[in-house]
């Protein structure tokens, strides 16, 4: 291969890394929400991206929503599921020990599986195709419509969340709260609300992802929230877990090295390369890209 086929082959790879790390950063922002907030790993979080996956399916075949309305919809409803999930499993351990919460979130990571199979049948579905697929030539390189708009969609909702954390007075409530959770319900903060709503916006957009996987991929299932919710956790970690930017940057970085190693090494080995970053991360800088390391006094 020659210096320029190998960097158009990078180029064109760079860009599907890029289109699949915007669908990792919307998840793994639900995940870095909530850790951020009450330091929860919530890892039921990735079947709430497949529940709005199905909400989408639903609401394109059965009510016959184009794609805005039907990724909406899906929004709204895995937002509610989310905060369901707060008030029914995690709110009462909230001051249990640590091992019983996580345990507590895989359970409920199961319960969506095999409640979704129960529902929906284990078979994979068909997406719909609400939208054309074009292709769209630069160069050498060809970039498809959907991942115009994946990327798209994804920077609006990144931005309004971003806008949402700093500059309303919900957003300024959940930093609150992050901040101390004690200070915050003495200064007159409604906690529980606070953490239930931080709930709903991480779950809504892990749905708008899983409508956006749908609309590319065509296909979903009641276990496609497995691999992806995992590979979010990692990107969140990767980035910096409570941090919102790292849980930006690390979800693009993790889109770009599996789109890398897919193209120039094996597909088969995209999955191990996402967890041995998690390891290296761990091993060598804990705290993500982006986040501080913090010291306590005891």
């Amino acid at each position: 291969m020659d210096s320029s086929s190998f960097l158009m082959q990078f180029a064109q790879q760079l860009i599907n890394g890029v289109s699949l790390g915007s669908i990792y950063a919307l998840i793994a922002l639900g995940y870095t929400m909530v850790y951020g907030t009450i330091k929860l790993i919530n890892f039921a979080h990735g079947d709430v991206y497949m529940v709005g996956a199905y909400i989408g399916f639903f609401a394109t075949t059965v009510l016959g929503l184009g794609f805005l309305p039907a990724l909406l919809l899906a929004m709204v409803g895995a937002g509610i599921l989310g905060m369901f999930i707060e008030r029914a499993a995690y709110r009462p351990l909230r001051n249990a020990p640590k091992i019983a919460v996580l345990i507590t979130a895989i359970g409920v990571s199961l319960f969506l599986e095999y409640g979704s199979m129960l529902l929906v049948t284990p078979q994979p579905r068909t997406f719909p195709a609400v939208l054309s697929s074009t292709p769209i030539h630069i160069g050498g390189l060809i970039i498809n419509s959907q991942q115009v708009l994946i990327l798209g969609v994804s920077l609006f909702l990144m931005v309004v969340l971003t806008y949402v954390v700093n500059y309303t007075k919900l957003g300024k409530a959940m930093r609150a709260v992050s901040f101390d959770t004690d200070t915050a319900r003495l200064m007159g903060i409604d906690v529980d609300k606070v953490i239930s709503y931080t709930f709903a916006v991480g779950s809504a957009l892990a749905a708008a992802a899983g409508v956006l996987v749908g609309v590319y991929y065509n296909s979903i299932d009641p276990l496609m929230g497995i691999m992806p919710g995992l590979k979010a956790f990692v990107a969140a970690v990767l980035g910096g877990i409570g941090v919102i930017p790292g849980a930006m940057l690390g979800g693009v970085l993790m889109g770009v090295i599996e789109a890398l190693v897919s193209g120039f090494i094996s597909s088969t080995f995209r999955d191990a390369a996402a967890f041995g970053i998690l390891i290296i991360i761990l091993l060598f800088k804990p705290a993500g890209l982006l986040g501080k390391n913090i010291r306590e006094k005891v």
